[in-house]
């Protein structure tokens, strides 16, 4: 989780550093001018430290020094990568030649990075090309993507005598009672107490139960978004019909992520909703555990549309390359190798930004069960910070955890409501904030 937290902590920043970043863009220098040749010395910030304790970034800077050998490629791994960088952006040359884009304005890429082309042209080949571009350009093409759904395990599923995987509310609530009924497994596990995994590992699947790339957008406009017939309604009611069934854990008070990690492995627990980078993980935790990591498999969220079942997908840290690079051919030479040829997606089960590229196996049951990616579309301009506004001022943390956990508490009984009363109450606070921003 060590990225995704990474981002979290990102967009807290994001506010506070902005006048700096705007006063550092105005005075820099001009960029230096660049032969064209792939030829160099090139510095690559990176925040996989781990990659860099392990040789693995060795191993792909002597794999592209055989292609392109008068290029010599420093890998710098930082481990507070988004506040350091930020800082380093103040100066023309402090951030490297390659480089993982921090929270930074939009408006503001062009004073950093180097386009890298256009939107219309970079979209026939890359995925989440729109996710860091500004009027038009595309400034940074993601290492790698994650889709959303289901964590499950495969033995468990077996044991329960479950031969297909859910495609429907009903049917995946059908399947959790079922494993309770002939294993001894959890069915499902919020991890309540850590927090986190009960909130934007649920709303990141908003817009694939509708299968609209246009959700997040709607949903911004939307007065009432908690009714049936909507991708928050579906959510959350899978969400509250899993607790009132009895059908998680015995406690939610006392879940611990790092334990459920060995206890999914174990056989312990069946499903949880998180993304699929955490399938590493916890196949890692298998590994640990003696057990298979072949028994971690991944779904889509369970939901159809007319039979088509989608898993929204989007893309991890962007590549971008420092506009004041003096080395730009070797910098973007770098840049597509590790997009194209090093094999980074394939090793570490993430999703090529390539869309010619298979998905990783890991994602097998996406594959074969047909399941379409849904990429979201980006807001409309003068809009990108309207549902994030919109959740602010209605209090209702949509990629929080704060109202998940009381939704779950009145789901199992500790406070008052039920799933009607509740939805109903989101949908009055929700309503207030979108007739006042949206209008």
């Amino acid at each position: 989780m060590a990225t995704r937290k990474a981002v979290i902590a990102l967009a807290a920043l994001a506010t506070a550093a902005t006048m700096a970043l705007t006063s550092c863009s105005g005075s820099t220098s001009p960029t230096t001018s660049d032969d064209g040749e792939v030829k160099g010395d090139i510095t690559f910030l990176t925040n996989r430290t781990d990659l860099e304790t392990d040789g693995t970034w060795a191993a792909y800077v002597a794999e592209f020094q055989k292609t392109y050998p008068d290029v010599n490629v420093k890998v710098e791994a930082i481990t507070n990568y988004a506040d350091d960088v930020r800082t380093r952006m103040s100066t023309p040359n402090g951030y490297g030649d390659v480089l993982l884009i921090p929270e930074v304005p939009a408006d503001q890429f062009p004073d950093f990075f180097e386009s890298l082309g256009t939107v219309d042209d970079l979209s026939a080949d890359y995925r989440w090309v729109s996710e860091k571009s500004y009027d038009g350009n595309v400034y940074g093409i993601a290492l790698g993507g994650t889709a959303n759904g289901v964590l499950y395990n495969k033995a468990v599923f077996e044991a329960a005598g479950i031969t297909e995987l859910p495609t429907s509310e009903d049917e995946f609530i059908a399947d959790l009672k079922q494993i309770a009924a002939k294993t001894d497994a959890t069915p499902y596990y919020t991890n309540y107490k850590d927090g986190w995994p009960l909130g934007g590992q649920w709303t990141a699947n908003l817009g694939a139960i509708t299968g609209s790339a246009d959700a997040q957008i709607e949903m911004a406009h939307n007065e009432a978004p908690w009714t049936e017939g909507t991708d928050m309604y579906a959510i959350d009611s899978l969400l509250y019909d899993i607790v009132h069934e009895g059908l998680n854990e015995a406690d939610p008070l006392t879940t611990n992520w790092e334990q459920s990690k060995a206890d999914f492995a174990n056989g312990k627990i069946a499903t949880m909703v998180l993304g699929s980078w955490a399938i590493s993980q916890f196949q890692a935790a298998a590994t640990d555990a003696g057990a298979d990591p072949d028994n971690i498999g991944f779904m889509a969220f369970p939901s159809n549309v007319d039979g088509k079942q989608y898993a929204t997908a989007g893309g991890d840290y962007k590549l971008a390359i420092n506009k004041n690079s003096s080395s730009k051919a070797a910098a973007r030479a770098w840049l597509d190798f590790l997009i194209e040829d090093s094999g980074f997606t394939e090793t570490q089960g993430m999703i090529s930004a390539l869309k010619s590229a298979e998905l990783p196996s890991n994602l097998s049951a996406l594959s074969d069960n047909g399941v379409e990616l849904l990429e979201a579309n980006p807001a409309p301009a003068g809009e990108e910070g309207l549902l994030s506004e919109t959740a602010d001022k209605s209090q209702v943390d949509i990629w929080g955890n704060i109202y998940r956990q009381k939704l779950v508490d009145v789901a199992r009984g500790q406070a008052d409501g039920d799933k009607d009363s509740f939805f109903a109450d989101l949908n009055s606070a929700w309503g207030a904030a979108v007739k006042d921003l949206a209008g």
